[in-house]
């Protein structure tokens, strides 16, 4: 199975929102769609779903384009999409009949998915009863409750405290585990970078970023070094033509031209007697590389 965007173009009058997007993914796994505020990444979401037309290209799953007949396929939107004064569990009923599901298999299906998520409690609740973060619960399940081959997520994690964010990262990992087609677009760098295969970054549409996450970051080399102290260090940095990127509560954000300028540094730190908490040579994280990809020049 896969999924094929190819020369997708999608204009509102003379403005282009997605100019020319190209990408494949090929196997199973999460798919991450990237990009600032207004880069095209709902706009390309709303086009796979055929929710949009679009004005050029193809989009197709396995040779055929994306429709309900040829793929089975869940989404969960940024939007809430429930209503309100209904009870859950007829929602949730609804939901799974419009998806062609029969009454037993609605119900286990149902109970399965509320005990995951821990919303069981709710099930005659009406929606508008609910928290942001049950909600955003209950949207998921909508999604996941027919078994979908292909799940498209925008902004899964918005608006949950940390407990339901882990609980929704654990739910993405079994999806993972089997073999779901994911596509994720979120402004949570670390959670796509978690679980991330392959990517897309857009900026104003176009494609600034494409390809496979692990390549991508090795084609960078070590040359960011994090340093955590309480001690100011600022002269040594100077001293030894290190780069500062930035300094925070807990240390430093450090820019290097190779391992040799960072063992050198250590050792001055070392006989200086400077209390070291951390020190780490790294490649840079998908947040340092969204940033220099679409961030003001």
């Amino acid at each position: 199975m896969s999924l094929t965007v190819s020369s997708v173009i999608k204009k509102y009058g003379n403005k282009t929102v997605v100019d020319n997007l190209s990408f494949k993914i090929e196997k199973p796994g999460v798919f991450g769609l990237l990009g600032t505020n207004g880069a095209g990444k709902t706009t390309t979401i709303r086009m796979i779903l055929g929710i949009l037309e679009k004005n050029a290209g193809t989009i197709s799953w396995n040779g055929r384009p994306v429709t309900r007949e040829s793929v089975k396929f869940g989404y969960l939107p940024e939007e809430r999409g429930l209503y309100p004064k209904s009870k859950i569990v007829d929602q949730l009923s609804y939901f799974a009949k419009l998806r062609g599901m029969d009454g037993k298999s609605v119900k286990d299906v149902i109970n399965y998915w509320v005990d995951r998520l821990k919303v069981s409690e709710y099930l005659n609740s009406t929606a508008e009863q609910l928290s942001k973060g049950n909600q955003q619960k209950i949207q998921l399940i909508t999604a996941l409750i027919h078994d979908p081959e292909l799940i498209v997520m925008d902004e899964p994690l918005s608006g949950l405290d940390p407990v339901n964010a882990d609980l929704f990262k654990s739910v993405i990992y079994e999806l993972i585990e089997k073999d779901k087609f994911i596509i994720m677009s979120s402004h949570h760098m670390q959670s796509i970078e978690d679980y991330c295969q392959d990517l897309v970054i857009l900026k104003n549409g176009k494609t600034v970023l494409n390809g496979n996450l692990k390549e991508i970051k090795a084609s960078y080399g070590r040359t960011n070094l994090t340093v955590s102290t309480q001690d100011d260090i600022d002269v040594l940095i100077k001293e030894h033509d290190i780069k500062l990127i930035s300094k925070n509560a807990t240390g430093y954000e450090l820019k290097i031209k190779s391992d040799d300028y960072a063992y050198n540094f250590l050792q001055k730190i070392i006989t200086s007697k400077i209390r070291l908490d951390k020190f780490e040579i790294r490649e840079p994280s998908l947040h340092e590389i969204f940033i220099e990809k679409v961030g003001e020049q």
